[in-house]
């Protein structure tokens, strides 16, 4: 007895740090976000006017607010898919391939996601400078030197997908590398009797690969779509600042604009109610499409 209640007396004092950190630092500040967007208040004064829900009512009559809700989602969308695919065909090719600088390839490609936000915007805004760029140099070789330059980042129509580029390249190294990690716990000897069967790498991938790595594709699926809408937040502010005309703006830098900027904190955290319980709602609903009985070898 005094065995079992040393132990629980060890495992509590183990715990308990983490669970005051989480508290202090998560459930409260949530809880403060819930309660001011309930109040009409500046941020910098002592001046606070409840009002309910009218910030709410206020945010759903907001274009501004559905234009970045739209590209929130369009960012999300495009990174997720092009992120994942090109991760599982490099991961696969890395691993079930004899490729000489296997290594080497493992540490070019994840170099990037090492690298902070800032850094990467950076080497991008280099890459999409309309005079001296590389992008546009390149286009020059075959348009000529007069040609009108590309505005990467200054055009409506093209600038969301240079953000995609960007994002795109920071993330796939990292889910490469965890991919990689689960394609190597595949028994080789289920690659052996696909042979046999006259299996090509195509349908070994969909038939063994796949299935069996599912899990990890599950988890880091649902994990990658909640870290872009950060990663979002960080890549507009870094390079567009939700320019030009509001065509980048995305949930969390409309958010802050509105709390930090025009003084209207208790909108924004109306704002990151939203967000929030979007965030929630997402994963729910990936968990629930992605949901199937894991396979066993």
């Amino acid at each position: 007895m005094r065995h079992k209640k040393g132990r629980s007396g060890f495992i509590a004092a183990c715990v308990l740090p983490s669970v005051i950190l989480f508290v202090i630092f998560m459930v409260i500040p949530t809880i403060n976000v819930f309660k001011m967007s309930l109040y009409k208040w500046g941020g910098f004064s002592n001046n606070k006017k409840f009002v309910g829900f009218n910030n709410f009512k206020i945010l759903f009559e907001d274009q501004k607010f559905f234009r970045s809700f739209q590209n929130s989602i369009l960012l999300i969308v495009l990174v997720t898919i092009i992120t994942l695919f090109f991760a599982l065909v490099f991961a696969a090719i890395l691993s079930r391939e004899n490729l000489k600088g296997q290594n080497f390839f493992r540490v070019i490609f994840y170099i990037p996601n090492i690298l902070s936000v800032v850094v990467i915007s950076a080497i991008f805004s280099a890459i999409y400078d309309p005079t001296n760029g590389l992008l546009n140099s390149i286009l020059g070789i075959f348009r000529g030197k007069d040609a009108t330059p590309v505005l990467w980042l200054g055009d409506q129509s093209i600038v969301i997908y240079s953000l995609v580029i960007a994002m795109v390249w920071q993330a796939i190294g990292y889910y490469m590398v965890m991919y990689m990690a689960s394609m190597t716990s595949v028994p080789e000897s289920l690659y052996e009797s696909a042979d046999l069967e006259g299996a090509g790498k195509v349908r070994q991938f969909f038939s063994i690969t796949l299935p069996l790595i599912w899990t990890n594709i599950r988890t880091t699926l649902t994990f990658f779509i909640i870290s872009s809408i950060n990663l979002s937040f960080l890549f507009v502010k870094a390079l567009t600042n939700g320019g030009p005309d509001g065509s980048t703006e995305v949930f969390l830098s409309y958010m802050y604009g509105q709390a930090y900027t025009n003084s209207s904190y208790g909108y924004g955290m109306a704002i990151g109610v939203v967000v929030f319980l979007f965030s929630f709602g997402l994963s729910a609903v990936v968990n629930f499409a992605t949901k199937r009985e894991p396979l066993e070898f």
